[in-house]
């Protein structure tokens, strides 16, 4: 150790990340101590990592000693639960301290009064931004002055802001490449709110729990998008036609448009989401280069309507990973067999139940039937804590099944996940 250069302890001391184990380790020797001042590159604060007998002025000293004996930090973590309310003055003072050379910042600080980070941090080299607010308001947004040249990745939790604002915020990223809104108010003075963003850079958009009734992007570039826990009137994407990843968590929209943006999808994912077959198909059915196709507690808005394996085959031939839940519903199985085209490349099957019935095993057997190349299978299942002795039956017949699958399948790896 002694032989090491003072930089490669440097960035040694920088993988460690938490302040509380570097400030042990600069104790070591004065060759440690230069090394954590000059050549560190990465903090994280979090009040979980110190005694909790620690008062709110003793983390304050500790935080700030121990930023400023550093020089040049790039990424710095600070993350102290609601138990704790700083002063904005030592904040704004390790804000002010590292803004020049710092790259990374993820913040969730309570203080008195509100430390605008936006306004210390703009026009800086900031990379990546993960704000968690505690839904205090972003207010006042200046593309002019809180401009953000640098940033690739912004991310905002439990914030309050107005529509306007994150509008003007994400048109002041001129490079950003993702965005997360994660439990976001999203406040408009519409008696229906509208959200509208515009970014030629955007590649990935993730959107939970944001509270508007409609969603419209401009976004020429989108690869992922991802939308969780949202209830919506419209959701609107306007691009170029780049998507590749499309997840659906637990949506409710009325009027859903991903417009001509389904030629390259690779990766289609939909739970907890009720669909009209017709019209979701027609919109995805151009994915010809799909690897990745999930419906997973979906139902359908129609009784009547079915996805059929046929469907599925001719559709997407690239097909390489298949996941279905079993979804039966006065005695309509929703995911069928129909037609005789094999599933070619599909390698991983995944398909679970939510209510198990005599018919699960058929199913599953005909499914591995359509699928000559497969090499995984997952079982994925709900087991209530009371049982009948007909469930109890049931399971054990299906266990039954699922060895005889096992033995003739043989070169398939079964696992099973049971909630």
């Amino acid at each position: 150790m002694e032989l090491l250069p003072v930089e490669v302890v440097g960035n040694i001391l920088s993988h460690l990340g938490v302040a509380r184990d570097v400030m042990i380790a600069s104790a070591v020797c004065r060759k440690w101590r230069d090394a954590c001042r000059r050549h560190l590159r990465l903090l994280s604060f979090n009040s979980n990592d110190f005694p909790r007998d620690m008062t709110t002025r003793q983390l304050e000293i500790v935080i700030t000693q121990t930023i400023f004996q550093t020089m040049g930090l790039q990424r710095l973590s600070i993350h102290i639960d609601n138990t704790h309310e700083f002063s904005a003055a030592p904040v704004i003072a390790w804000l002010m301290y590292t803004r020049e050379t710092l790259r990374s910042l993820s913040y969730n600080v309570r203080t008195i009064p509100n430390v605008s980070i936006l306004e210390k941090c703009g026009r800086q080299k900031l990379e990546v931004l993960d704000l968690e607010l505690d839904h205090n308001t972003i207010t006042g947004v200046e593309p002019s002055y809180q401009r953000f040249t640098c940033l690739k990745s912004l991310s905002l939790r439990h914030v309050s802001i107005l529509a306007l604002d994150l509008s003007l915020l994400v048109a002041a990223c001129p490079r950003i490449e993702s965005l997360a809104l994660d439990v976001l108010e999203v406040v408009t003075s519409e008696l229906q709110s509208t959200m509208e963003l515009t970014s030629h850079t955007l590649k990935s958009l993730f959107a939970k729990s944001v509270g508007v009734d409609k969603i419209i992007l401009d976004a020429d570039n989108l690869e992922v998008l991802h939308l969780n826990a949202l209830n919506l009137d419209l959701f609107e994407l306007n691009g170029k036609g780049t998507l590749k990843h499309f997840k659906i968590d637990d949506v409710s929209v009325t009027h859903l448009d991903i417009g001509d943006n389904t030629d390259h999808l690779e990766a289609v994912d939909v739970s907890n989401f009720t669909i009209v077959w017709p019209k979701f198909y027609s919109m995805i059915s151009r994915a010809s280069n799909l690897r990745m196709l999930r419906f997973w507690g979906v139902v359908f808005d129609d009784e009547d309507e079915i996805v059929d394996s046929e469907t599925i085959a001719v559709s997407f031939p690239l097909l390489r990973h298949l996941s279905l839940s079993y979804e039966l519903r006065d005695g309509l199985l929703h995911y069928s067999l129909q037609g005789s085209s094999l599933l070619e490349n599909v390698s991983v099957l995944e398909l679970g139940w939510t209510v198990i019935s005599e018919h699960f095993g058929p199913w599953v057997f005909g499914m591995i039937g359509r699928c000559p190349n497969l090499k995984k299978l997952v079982i994925h299942g709900v087991l209530s804590e009371t049982k009948t002795r007909e469930d109890r039956q049931m399971l054990a017949s299906f266990t039954s099944f699922i060895v005889c699958v096992m033995r003739k399948y043989v070169h398939v790896d079964v696992q099973f996940e049971y909630e």
